[in-house]
């Protein structure tokens, strides 16, 4: 994406990210792994006491109102793009774009974190510093693994590539980290691509080319994805290019194989772009198109390109896989992580301490058949699991017409809520309310005479302050599967995703509540709804440990 981060006109103001994370261990109290940094915490722990069951599932009471309990934020500033994680040693290294002089500084660096879970992080500081070697900035790009020293910096060197941009001009650079992700240095033949004259040519991502053993890059060039192949990391060739004009300007594109219902044999390719639904009566998202890709171009199985994330804030997705797996597990799943915020109203939450909202959590997706099509679908990354404490379930729950039907309430910051909804419900449909307090509150709903799935937040605490778009409804179609319709909806101080049948459908939203808004209820329109099933399960708080010992 494009990062000028003072407000700024019609194109886009691109910040960052402030990289937060951390690896939340059972022996220290959540108080003490927020306020210490990694040298001092384990002494600190000792005098601290254990936290309570509890406590575990509530923030503590001197963090801002809307710190989210289970999404990554910076502790401060500006964040915005994620970069896609690598894996060395066992623990993911994650970068954010980040901007410490938001919001009277322009810039964004990536800032660096670790997880060996992909649910608790820790923070490192920023590993590749802005406005250092004269070319600008530091933007969205991708880092590898250069194990076969192709570059020439030494087996097993971590190289990044990613845009740069100096008066207007976008440039891709090449960055190196000899200490396994830590910290990267310039390389001298910077830029390694320059500009040919494009106001649009930025967000390279880059893997490598098994079949061709060459590495190969995806980069948004306004109305097209440019593709390209290199033998060193250094020297890019232009192969074609895939256009669209009716997505808006295209960004943070990504490449990858998989297979279809985790079948070595039957493997399409994915090309995944940040596009504007304008057109098509959408917000901005991640759209992509299944096909093959010869070594050259990129061909599409159909025109249309599907949604990744239905919702209004699920943008600069990174997808990547596990190494650690056999080549048929690395075909059958990947992770995803995508920035949960809009541009639309980035610069207009009420996150005083922090700005740019949060990441989403990390899903993990498949490619399968839905009726007839390969579809990539996404389910919450099975770590999510490790967080529930114990579930308040009730079966056959019958919600009527002619009142709200008592639910068991939420009595953590964050949560967890299954539902299986009877498609055979004689209601035109039923409307969950979330963060109800008073007259605020968010929907996610199910309408039985479309079959479609919907999430409302007109009546959450800050929509009336908001542009229009933040108060139209998201929906997609989402038709029952045997009978049934599945919900699995998480829940955080400010964010709803919606995950339907398994995750066919996804919509993942920012909601604000009133502060301390919790409260649950269902109502049925049109007759009476039954759930099949109905699962509530706290969510534990997982803390990011911050470098430095910010908050």
């Amino acid at each position: 994406m494009r990062h000028n981060l003072i407000p700024r006109s019609a194109t886009r103001q691109r910040v960052t990210v402030c990289a937060l994370v951390a690896l939340f261990t059972s022996s220290i109290a959540v108080a003490v792994v927020f306020g210490s940094s990694s040298e001092t915490a384990p002494d600190a722990a000792r005098l601290s006491p254990l936290p309570t069951e509890a406590s575990l599932f509530s923030r503590p009471a001197d963090w801002a109102p809307y710190r989210p309990a289970v999404h990554l934020t910076p502790a401060k500033h500006w964040m915005n793009d994620p970069q896609r994680p690598i894996l060395i040693d066992g623990v993911w290294h994650y970068y954010y774009l980040y901007n410490a002089d938001y919001p009277q500084g322009n810039g964004t660096e990536w800032y660096h974190a670790t997880s060996t879970d992909l649910v608790h992080w820790q923070e490192h500081g920023v590993a590749i510093d802005k406005y250092k070697n004269g070319l600008g900035d530091i933007e969205t790009g991708s880092a590898v693994i250069d194990t076969n020293n192709t570059a020439g910096f030494g087996a097993g060197a971590v190289i990044a590539i990613m845009t740069q941009q100096h008066e207007g001009v976008q440039r891709q650079s090449l960055f190196v980290s000899t200490d396994g992700g830590y910290r990267f240095e310039a390389y001298d033949g910077n830029p390694v691509m320059d500009n040919p004259g494009a106001d649009h040519w930025r967000d390279p991502k880059i893997i490598w080319d098994d079949a061709r053993d060459e590495w190969l890059m995806a980069l948004a060039e306004g109305h097209k994805i440019g593709f390209y192949t290199s033998p060193d990391l250094k020297r890019w060739t232009y192969q074609s290019g895939f256009e669209r004009d009716d997505l808006g300007i295209l960004e943070c594109p990504d490449l990858f194989r998989m297979s279809v219902d985790g079948d070595p044999a039957k493997t399409r390719w994915v090309l995944a772009t940040g596009a504007n639904g304008f057109k098509k009566g959408r917000t901005t998202g991640t759209v992509y198109w299944t096909g093959d890709w010869d070594g050259e171009r990129f061909t599409a199985d159909q025109d249309e390109p599907r949604w990744l994330d239905s919702g209004a804030d699920f943008y600069a997705t990174v997808t990547w896989d596990d190494p650690r797996q056999n080549d048929a597990e690395r075909l059958a799943s990947r992770y995803a992580i995508g920035w949960l915020n809009n541009w639309a109203y980035a610069t207009r939450l009420p996150t005083d301490d922090w700005h740019g909202g949060a990441n989403s959590i990390v899903r993990r997706i498949e490619l399968r058949l839905v009726n007839g099509k390969p579809v990539l679908v996404s389910q919450p990354v099975n770590t999510v699991d490790q967080l529930e404490g114990n579930a308040e379930v009730r079966s056959k729950v019958r919600v009527t017409a002619t009142a709200k039907t008592t639910l068991p309430q939420p009595e953590s910051d964050a949560y967890r809520l299954r539902v299986e909804l009877d498609a055979a419900s004689d209601a035109n449909e039923v409307r969950f309310r979330l963060k109800e307090k008073g007259e605020h509150f968010a929907i996610v709903g199910y309408n039985f005479a479309d079959d479609t799935v919907f999430v409302m937040r007109d009546r959450d605490a800050i929509a009336n302050s908001m542009p229009e778009v933040y108060r139209e409804v998201r929906k997609a179609p989402a038709p029952a599967r045997d009978g049934v319709v599945t919900l699995d909806i998480i829940v955080d101080t400010t964010s709803i995703e919606v995950f339907v049948n398994d995750g066919e459908v996804v919509l993942s939203n920012l909601v604000f509540g009133a502060h301390g808004a919790n409260s649950l209820s269902v109502e049925s329109f049109g007759g009476d709804t039954e759930l099949r099933l109905f699962q509530l399960s706290p969510l534990k708080v997982a803390p990011i440990k911050r470098y430095g010992g910010e908050l």
